[in-house]
């Protein structure tokens, strides 16, 4: 039995360890954390969304955010501080322009097919993550965004995804409680909601019960792999260990650049800050006023769901600010605000702020696949979509490990996908 090293344990890190114990390898899973998504697993927008698959490469992109420069409580805000690393980063970043249409269709495919195997992974192991299948209102105030809206859907269609516009009047009748006055919207009726860290956690148990070694508060001190073999130096307390496998996975979020460059490659993510609220609805008034179908709002890059009866999700925002986890109160008082413009029955006298760092690549799409070292891999670098397309990465890699090294597999073999980035 082939002994694999998954590094991280996310949402990524865990669906990957899932899909190679199926397989039959001998999985040692590593997070630094005391527990499974406590980091940008934790208090995500909730959204399994194909129809949020749109690549940020685009001149609008660019646009937008030296507008809001300067505003701290802006969408996106970038910190002005140059580093090399933000410098390269934008640079590919802006090379990715031409490949806007492309890379958007590419991940709309990724995202049908994700839904399908994470839905069959729950089932199978009887995770309750507060699923909701309600489909995903994309909301716009304008006919400038509508209409944007309607060119990002041809090339979602090319993909496979089936999305349709409606009028007000169909929006209010699609989520009544919505209030506000809109241009149109586009509704996506096979998208849905669902609490990722409820999954992931519930996914990590059955994990333990496949056989993986979960190991929980490491700090990854190096990695390396030599021909055939890698090896992972960890500290847990005061007590420092290496130990060898077949081979890694590197699925560590925006830390994965560093193990990488100790493995000899680059993948140059870039930490993006995202914010949460988690509203929590008190009182039958407040969870009458609040959604069941998730939205998202192109204007101010906000998207929400509704988790179970008594909790409502509002994400959002992009911040460049390198490692910086703090949570801001001018980066939270817009979300705060927005539940009370476009659901006003909504009591927020109870709201948990949270921030997490998206591990972004430049073009938007996962690293995922071979290293240049025959026992090395990668699934990381998903952005903001990494709970979409955890699924089907994990799935993708499986194979790739799996057609490189060799195992007695225990499951069905899923149906192969040609790699976001091999």
């Amino acid at each position: 039995m082939k002994t694999i090293a998954v590094i991280g344990g996310g949402i990524t890190g865990v669906t990957t360890a899932y899909a190679l114990a199926r397989r039959g390898f001998s999985v040692t899973l590593f997070e630094k954390q005391r527990y499974a998504a406590m980091e940008t697993s934790f208090a995500n927008g909730g959204q399994l969304s194909a129809s949020n698959a749109e690549v940020w490469n685009h001149w609008s992109t660019i646009l937008k955010g030296l507008k809001w420069m300067l505003k701290s409580d802006a969408p996106l805000l970038l910190n002005p501080k140059p580093s090399w690393h933000k410098i390269s980063w934008f640079c590919e970043f802006l090379a990715a322009i031409p490949h806007y249409e492309k890379n958007t269709a590419e991940t709309a495919r990724l995202a049908i097919a994700a839904r399908e195997h994470l839905f069959d992974w729950a089932a199978r192991e009887g995770i309750d993550f507060d699923l909701k299948k309600e489909g995903i209102l994309h909301i716009y105030r304008n006919q400038a965004g509508f209409e944007h809206a309607g060119r990002v859907s041809k090339l979602l269609a090319q993909g496979g995804l089936e999305r349709r516009a409606v009028t007000p009047q169909e929006m209010r009748a699609i989520e009544p409680t919505l209030s506000g006055s809109y241009y149109g919207g586009y509704y996506t009726e096979s998208d849905s909601t669902g609490d990722i860290h409820k999954f992931t956690s519930g996914l990590a148990a059955a994990c333990s019960r496949l056989g993986v070694r979960c190991l929980y508060e490491q700090e990854i001190l190096s990695v390396n792999a030599h021909g055939k073999q890698a090896s992972v130096t960890a500290r847990q307390g005061q007590e420092t260990s290496t130990a060898s496998f077949d081979g890694i996975v590197v699925c560590a979020g925006t830390a994965s650049r560093t193990l990488a460059s100790q493995l000899g490659d680059r993948v140059n993510i870039y930490p993006v800050k995202g914010y949460s609220i988690t509203v929590n609805l008190l009182d039958e008034v407040s969870r009458s006023a609040a959604p069941i179908v998730s939205l998202l709002d192109d204007e101010t890059k906000l998207v929400t769901s509704r988790l179970g009866d008594d909790r409502f999700r509002v994400a959002g925002t992009a911040e460049f600010n390198g490692h910086n986890k703090d949570i801001r109160a001018d980066r939270i008082r817009p979300l705060i605000e927005w539940v009370q413009q476009c659901f006003p029955g909504v009591s927020t006298r109870s709201v948990v702020p949270w921030a997490g760092l998206r591990p972004m690549m430049p073009d938007m799409l996962p690293r995922v696949g071979r290293g240049s070292k025959p026992c090395v891999f990668y699934n990381t670098g998903h952005g903001h979509l990494g709970w979409t397309l955890s699924a089907i990465t994990a799935d993708m890699v499986g194979d790739i490990v799996q057609q490189s090294l060799g195992s007695t597999s225990t499951a069905p073999r899923p149906a192969s996908m040609t790699p976001a980035r091999a």
